[in-house]
């Protein structure tokens, strides 16, 4: 038994619940167990408990031996006086806290409980619940993968929250970015980022219709243009990026941020890049646009850029490649530019707006596409549980990543209806 699974038990009441009695003989009837408190103090507040003829509402500290009531120096803080009621499992003292009810549940815990406890945490594979989640009604399990996805959302969009403010409440600034950075997907994410952070949205507005323009100051501020180069194109872009920094006294990021290694040559970051600029050459007013989709229909026309004539055999400066040619996002990377940027931003727009209509256009969005497939998904989907869309696989990351990784199956609805089942 541990603290945290005394937590629960008491929780969601998996003890037996009639002819309770205190340790003074008592009858004792628990109406509602309290709140969980994660703060300091008793563990449980605004409890709900008949005693005898008499209600009390009031606070509840629960122990697994009762003398650590005296370890934890409780007698001493005026914070645990006037409990409502004193839980324990092992009653190893008597008396410990004074003018206090005092129930003990040892013995009047179920024996599966337990077993569903230690076989969740005991169990070898990454998933604690693998072979035993489909026990769990579907219904259950979807209102979970609900609230896992605005979980997910929340702590996403926290940070979102902290760079809008930074911008002014600038939402072009926002999309700018974050639309960066899901350019650099996975791997190159943070160089992207620090990329547009470190070139106005104005200036690149500036120079929108010229795309040559638009490629030396996203080239050159990516620390790209500093070699001695053979081709045209680049020295073209080398120049005009020189001109371009000292007008607008630009710093350059640092060339080595940039990862190549172990990527498919269509994902190297020049072939991103010259696609990012692309989609800044061809979009105006791109914010609007993009809150105002409501499909995926509406958002593909918007995302569909093609990188620049040179990239067509060129992954990287002056080095000529035969293979295919046309270097333009493909339905995946659409896709994955949908689940990161978009939905999540209409949500953040349409939340800031207090706008629900907005914030369910934005979860029919992320439902109407297709489910994400990585080695968590993959590993869900070998063990029985499949996403249908990528709000559930967004989902089941979540779960994954925030409670299965870290065995918080008694935070988890999954874990909890395990446990309970009598069986």
């Amino acid at each position: 038994m541990t603290e945290a699974l005394f937590q629960f038990i008491w929780q969601h009441s998996l003890y037996q619940v009639t002819d309770l009695t205190t340790t003074d003989g008592e009858a004792l009837t628990i109406i509602h167990p309290g709140k969980l408190n994660k703060d300091a103090g008793p563990d449980f507040l605004e409890a709900r408990i008949k005693i005898g003829k008499t209600i009390l509402v009031g606070n509840v500290e629960l122990h697994l031996k009762s003398s650590d009531w005296l370890k934890h120096g409780h007698q001493h803080n005026a914070a645990y006086h006037n409990l409502a009621l004193h839980v324990v499992y092992d009653n190893d003292v008597d008396g410990v806290a004074v003018n206090t009810p005092v129930l003990v549940l040892e013995g009047k815990i179920p024996g599966y409980v337990m077993r569903h406890y230690e076989g969740l945490m005991n169990i070898r594979n990454k998933l604690p619940c693998a072979g035993q989640h489909d026990k769990v009604r579907s219904i259950t399990k979807e209102g979970w993968l609900t609230r896992l996805l605005a979980e997910r959302w929340e702590q996403k969009l926290g940070d979102w929250n902290v760079m809008l403010e930074n911008s002014a409440e600038d939402w072009r600034n926002l999309l700018y970015w974050r639309m960066a950075a899901n350019f650099g997907f996975k791997t190159n994410a943070t160089p992207f980022l620090l990329l547009a952070q470190s070139i106005p949205l104005n200036v690149l507005g500036r120079h929108r219709e010229n795309l040559q323009q638009i490629e030396a100051l996203l080239f050159g501020q990516a620390g790209m243009l500093n070699a001695a180069f053979m081709d045209d194109y680049p020295e073209k872009l080398q120049d005009e990026y020189n001109y371009l920094r000292k007008k607008y006294k630009l710093s350059p990021i640092s060339a080595h941020l940039w990862k190549f290694l172990r990527m498919r040559p269509a994902n190297f970051p020049t072939v991103r890049i010259a696609q990012f600029a692309m989609l800044i050459h061809k979009s105006e007013h791109l914010f609007s646009q993009i809150i105002e989709t409501h499909s995926i229909k509406e958002v593909e026309p918007l995302l569909d850029v093609t990188a620049s004539d040179y990239w067509s055999d060129h992954f990287r400066f002056d080095e000529v490649h035969t293979g295919p040619g046309t270097k333009t996002l493909g339905k995946s990377s659409v896709q994955n530019i949908i689940i990161n940027t978009i939905a999540p931003i209409q949500f953040l727009y349409a939340s800031r707006q207090g706008a629900e209509s907005l914030r369910e256009r934005a979860l029919n969005l992320l439902e109407a596409v297709p489910a994400e497939k990585n080695n968590i998904t993959t590993l869900w989907a070998e063990n029985g549980w499949e996403a249908e869309n990528a709000a559930q696989s967004q989902a089941l990351i979540q779960l994954y990543n925030n409670y299965c990784t870290n065995r918080r199956c008694l935070e988890c609805t999954v874990g909890l209806n395990i446990i309970r089942q009598a069986t």
